[in-house]
C-alpha cells in the first residue's frame, strides 16, 4: 500500500491535489503537511501535520515514521512574490527541492513528484508551441531556480536511482484557492472579481498569451504521470503540459457570455516583463506519447464552471 507525504498541502495545487489523493489512496494514507494550518476539508478528512521541508531532520523522521513510499514536494515561493525577495525564494525553493531529493535518496520514499513550470523557458525560447526540448534561459528567480530543479532531479534519477517525475505547470486556474503570488494568476483574480464587482483591473496587457490550465486537468495529469510505468518514461527532468491558451481579453469575452456587463482595465505592472519573457503556447506531444496526457476543458467551459462554483462559494452555499 503506498504512503504519500504531501507538501504544502495548503496551496493552491496541494489543496486539491491532497483530496484527490485520499479518494485514490484512502485518507489515512496520505499525509497532509505544511508550515499554516489548511484548509476544514483537509483536517477533516485525513491526518494533517505541521512540518518544515527546510527541516531535514525532522522530514527523515517524519517519512520514516509514517512508512512513506511516495513525496509531493509542492513548497515554493511564486513567481511574483519570488521577484522581490530574490535570494530567500532561490533559498527556499532550492533548499525545500534538495531536501525532498535526499529523503528520496536516504529512506524508502523512492518516488518524488516536484512541479517544474512555463517559467523555465525565457526570452530567447520560440514563444509559440514551445518545444519540449529547447533554448531555456530563464530570467526570473522563479524560473531560475525551477530549471536548477530539473537537473538536479535527473542527476538524482541518474545517479541514485531516485523515481523523481515532474510536469512543467503552466498557469493553474481554480474556484477552490484564490491566487498565490503567480504571474498568471489574474486568469484567477478575474473571476473571483467578475463574481464580486463585475468588473476587473488586470495586471497585464489585454493580448498576453499565456498557457493556462484548468485544476481538475492539472490534478489529473499530475496523478496520471505519477502512476506510469517506469519504462514509458523518456524524460526524467520534466515534461511540458500546454493546457489552453489565452489573453485576458478573451477571458473577459468569455465571462461577458454570462455577464453581458462585465468591464476589464488594464493596468500593467512588473508581472507583464515576466509574462512577455514566457511562451504563448506549449507543445506537449511528448507528454501525450509517453504516458498518455490529456485535458477536459476548453475557456468557455472553464468559465462557466468557475463562475458558477465562486458565486456558490462567496454566496456562502458550499
Amino acid at each position: 500500500m503506498e504512503r504519500i507525504l504531501v507538501i504544502g498541502c495548503s496551496g493552491q495545487i496541494g489543496s486539491e491535489l491532497t483530496l484527490t489523493l485520499r479518494k485514490i489512496y484512502g485518507n489515512k494514507n496520505v499525509f497532509a503537511t505544511d508550515i499554516k494550518q489548511p484548509p476544514a476539508d483537509i483536517l477533516e478528512s485525513g491526518p494533517f501535520y505541521l512540518l518544515d521541508v527546510l527541516d531535514y531532520n525532522n522530514l527523515l523522521h517524519f517519512a520514516v515514521r509514517f512508512k512513506i513510499t511516495q513525496v509531493y514536494n509542492l513548497a515554493a515561493v511564486l513567481s511574483g512574490n519570488a521577484e522581490k525577495i530574490p535570494q530567500q525564494a532561490w533559498d527556499i525553493n532550492m533548499r525545500a527541492l534538495m531536501n525532498t531529493l535526499e529523503l528520496a535518496r536516504d529512506s524508502d520514499a523512492r518516488k518524488l513528484f516536484w512541479p517544474s513550470s512555463i517559467a523555465v523557458f525565457g526570452p530567447t525560447t520560440p514563444r509559440h508551441n514551445t518545444p519540449q526540448l529547447t533554448v531555456m534561459e530563464p530570467n526570473t528567480v522563479y524560473g531560475i531556480s525551477k530549471l536548477a530543479g530539473e537537473r538536479w532531479g535527473e542527476y538524482y534519477h541518474r545517479r541514485y536511482g531516485v523515481d523523481f517525475r515532474s510536469l512543467r505547470y503552466p498557469g493553474l486556474i481554480s474556484y477552490k484557492t484564490e491566487a498565490g503570488g503567480g504571474t498568471t494568476d489574474y486568469a484567477v483574480e478575474i473571476y473571483y472579481e467578475a463574481i464580486r464587482n463585475n468588473r476587473y483591473t488586470c495586471f497585464l496587457r489585454e493580448d498576453t498569451a499565456l498557457p493556462m490550465m484548468f485544476m481538475d486537468d492539472a490534478i489529473n495529469a499530475t496523478i496520471k504521470l505519477m502512476d506510469a510505468d517506469p519504462s514509458s518514461l523518456s524524460l526524467r527532468s520534466s515534461y511540458n503540459v500546454g493546457g489552453m491558451s489565452f489573453t485576458p481579453q478573451q477571458v473577459a469575452a468569455s465571462i461577458r457570455k454570462h455577464q453581458p456587463d462585465f468591464e476589464i482595465s488594464y493596468e500593467p505592472d512588473f508581472r507583464q516583463a515576466i509574462a512577455d519573457s514566457w511562451p504563448a503556447s506549449i507543445d506537449d506531444s511528448v507528454a501525450r506519447k509517453d504516458w498518455g496526457l490529456s485535458d477536459s476543458f476548453n475557456l468557455d467551459s472553464m468559465t462557466e464552471l468557475m463562475l458558477r462554483e465562486i458565486g456558490k462559494k462567496l454566496s456562502g452555499q458550499e
